[in-house]
């Protein structure tokens, strides 16, 4: 993706949902001369972290075929779904070299497709740019992108440990890293719906 989308409006922005939730997330303030030109021409050569999110967008193309395939032949279609499990294993492996960010506690953001916000230790500049990886939960999904600080609050949860809030938007990612975060966001979203359906049952039975 190129350079074009540093400029989105705030009203672009307003169109993606936003939930909070508890990811593994890293992130460093970079200098202009260091924002790549692509984001893809970037991660060229060296995108072990975002293989998962690779293969789940070629997976958002096999339901269809699958289904004609188990219609077909239960016991074929048995063994591709064993197949792309053994897939998606290998691929998790792949960010066995992310240790720093592996070995990272979850931390609780307030997440969209367009930006986060969350607690940290330090205090960034508003217009800061920083490069963000982030690690979606369970489907070990990884995501690069970069983004600008908009906003610097004093934490009102975060503690002595994380007294600083901050609200970045990400103006450059990958179209494919941007779908993952929707779809990261729109499986959370039904998870709470039925979650919140469960305990209201239990309260009325």
């Amino acid at each position: 993706m190129s350079n074009e989308e540093w400029g989105k409006s705030p009203d672009e922005r307003r169109e993606f949902f936003r939930i909070d939730d508890s990811i593994q997330v890293s992130y460093r303030v970079i200098t202009a001369e260091e924002l790549p030109d692509s984001i893809d021409d970037h991660l060229y050569g060296d995108d072990r972290f975002t293989v998962m999110t690779r293969l789940q967008a070629i997976s958002q193309h096999l339901p269809a075929p699958l289904h004609r395939i188990e219609q077909r032949d239960p016991d074929v279609a048995d063994y591709l779904k064993v197949l792309d499990e053994k897939i998606n294993l290998l691929g998790q492996s792949f960010l066995a070299g992310e240790q720093g960010l592996l070995d990272r506690p979850s931390q609780s953001v307030n997440l969209s497709a367009g930006g986060l916000a969350m607690d940290i230790t330090e205090s960034l500049q508003e217009g800061d740019l920083v490069e963000i990886k982030l690690l979606l939960l369970p489907t070990y999904t990884g995501v690069v992108a970069y983004g600008e600080v908009v906003g610097v609050d004093d934490s009102t949860e975060g503690g002595v440990d994380y007294p600083y809030h901050i609200r970045i938007n990400f103006n450059l990612i990958r179209n494919s890293d941007q779908d993952a975060l929707i779809r990261h966001i729109m499986r959370r979203q039904g998870e709470m719906l039925r979650q919140r359906r469960e305990e209201q049952d239990l309260e009325n039975g």
